[in-house]
């Protein structure tokens, strides 16, 4: 689906409330004003149900947003208020679910004209706050690599890949919009945005005051818990991220690799005299045989690619590694075994160390000399006299109880239970220094080895933290929450038949 394509259906919607208002309720006072109300309201209602689906997914990129507006006000004179985006970034969560639930409270409000002055005056202000997101994250195009945003003598020409976020996550993974998409429709959302302000009085109401009060905090509610829900107790209840139930991760990785080499092919040459200004474009075959008439002093060379937007998924930067660097994504996607993989996006390690008693060998050694035979050539040689067991104290890195449990009484007994079938077992983390998390095997007795991958990947394929993913085949069959753990034998009965 395309943003076209969804305001279209949404522009056919808010016709066909508008006349159930008009026809129906008689209750319209300007039928440009009630269609206006009803295409916002389902748009934002709409918007924010996408996103109540996967807050996390929101809270994700609200750090990326958090991160980069720290780094550019840091450098200003109001490098000030740089602190509190680290703050926000630790709640991001919280600010996700919150800017949802206002989001759908608001377009609830816009279709009963609930409060008509206060709702209009909260829609400008929420459509001013997205304009000037996706604004900038839409201008940091123009904002080569190093300099700040704020440096407007430093703007050049726009690329895409200076965006310091690439994405508004305006529609959550259900639609991603190009960010100058995304920017000019925010800008279009103003116009009404100031209608609603300055023609208030306007705007038809369904109910009565008491009634429509009563709806809009009933619906606030059931949405604060659908967003608790999505967050905090289990996976998404419906599913758009690219590495859902069912996706051939194999395939699509294969066929987005295929799609990028040729988007990326050159397939015409388009050279400037710089004398004269005359522009020649030629297809690449022509320009083989035709180049010496175009001598680089005489003029400029610009390459023709075929696709030079194209965009992947993040199923192209699916890639996993090995402590010592070893490659492990073809052995996952090219097996034809089954695999569990707990995802453990982030290991919640506490601040500090610990000691602990651990027992270790305490062995003797003595030298002794040893004469080759036949020569006067002689040898130290250590020998062992004695190995006594010694109890010592080491420092090990100390985790968070909580995030310990959910490995030893969830995670570990379905990995166990896995043990000897035949299903390959594994987890994949965040880049971490090796010992850290050779410390955490050790203090969950996760007896399968602990592989990395970027952390937004493994927040994109899961986000329960732990959490784990059945495959097969390059598949993914099926994905639990800790929360909602299934017994190996219960997987087994429905998506493993060895």
């Amino acid at each position: 689906m395309t943003i076209y394509t969804l305001l279209l259906y949404i522009a056919i919607a808010a016709a066909v409330l508008t006349a159930l208002t008009g026809f129906v309720f008689k209750a319209q006072k300007s039928w440009l004003m009630t269609y206006l109300q009803h295409f916002c309201g389902s748009l934002f209602i709409f918007s924010g149900f996408v996103k109540a689906v996967d807050p996390l997914g929101t809270a994700f990129k609200m750090e990326q947003y958090f991160a980069e507006f720290f780094y550019t006000f840091k450098e200003t004179a109001l490098s000030g208020i740089a602190p509190v985006f680290p703050w926000f970034s630790g709640h991001s969560v919280l600010f996700s679910i919150g800017m949802i639930v206002f989001e759908i409270a608001l377009g609830i409000m816009l279709l009963l004209a609930y409060r008509p002055k206060l709702t209009s005056w909260l829609f400008l202000l929420l459509v001013v706050f997205f304009t000037a997101l996706t604004g900038f994250t839409f201008l940091t195009g123009y904002v080569p690599s190093g300099a700040n945003f704020f440096e407007f003598g430093q703007w050049g020409e726009y690329v895409k890949t200076n965006m310091r976020v690439t994405d508004c996550g305006c529609f959550g993974d259900f639609l991603k919009l190009k960010p100058k998409t995304s920017f000019f429709k925010d800008v279009f959302l103003m116009l009404p945005a100031l209608y609603f302000v300055f023609r208030h009085r306007d705007m038809h109401e369904l109910f009565t005051p008491k009634v429509n009060r009563l709806i809009v905090w009933g619906l606030i509610i059931a949405s604060f818990v659908f967003c608790w829900r999505n967050t905090y107790w289990n996976e998404p209840v419906f599913d758009f991220r690219p590495f859902r139930a069912g996706v051939d991760v194999r395939g699509q990785k294969e066929k987005e690799a295929t799609e990028e080499a040729d988007a990326f092919q050159v397939t015409a040459y388009k050279m400037k005299n710089k004398a004269t200004g005359q522009v020649v474009t030629l297809p690449i075959a022509q320009y083989t045989k035709e180049y010496e008439k175009y001598p680089a002093e005489q003029w400029e060379l610009e390459q023709i690619k075929n696709n030079p937007d194209y965009e992947h998924s993040k199923i192209s930067e699916f890639d996993i590694s090995a402590a010592d660097g070893t490659n492990m994504t073809d052995a996952l996607l090219l097996d034809s075994g089954y695999f569990l993989m707990v995802v453990a996006y982030k290991i919640k390690a506490l601040d500090g160390k610990q000691t602990e008693s651990s027992t270790v060998n305490d062995t003797t050694f003595v030298v002794d000399t040893v004469r080759a035979a036949g020569t006067d050539s002689f040898t130290l040689v250590k020998k062992v006299q004695s190995v006594t067991p010694k109890q010592v104290e080491v420092e090990v890195t100390a985790f968070d109880p909580e995030y310990e449990r959910r490995f030893t009484d969830i995670i570990n007994p379905v990995m166990k239970a896995a043990e000897g079938t035949g299903v390959k077992l594994f987890a994949v983390t965040a880049p971490n220094n090796p010992a850290v998390i050779e410390d955490f095997r050790h203090a969950t007795q996760s007896a399968y080895p602990f592989f990395t991958a970027d952390d937004l990947l493994l927040k994109t394929i899961q986000r329960s933290n732990p959490g784990i993913v059945l495959w097969k085949d390059g598949k993914i069959l099926q994905k639990w929450h800790f929360k909602d753990m299934a017994t190996f034998e219960e997987m087994k009965a429905k998506y493993i038949k060895l």
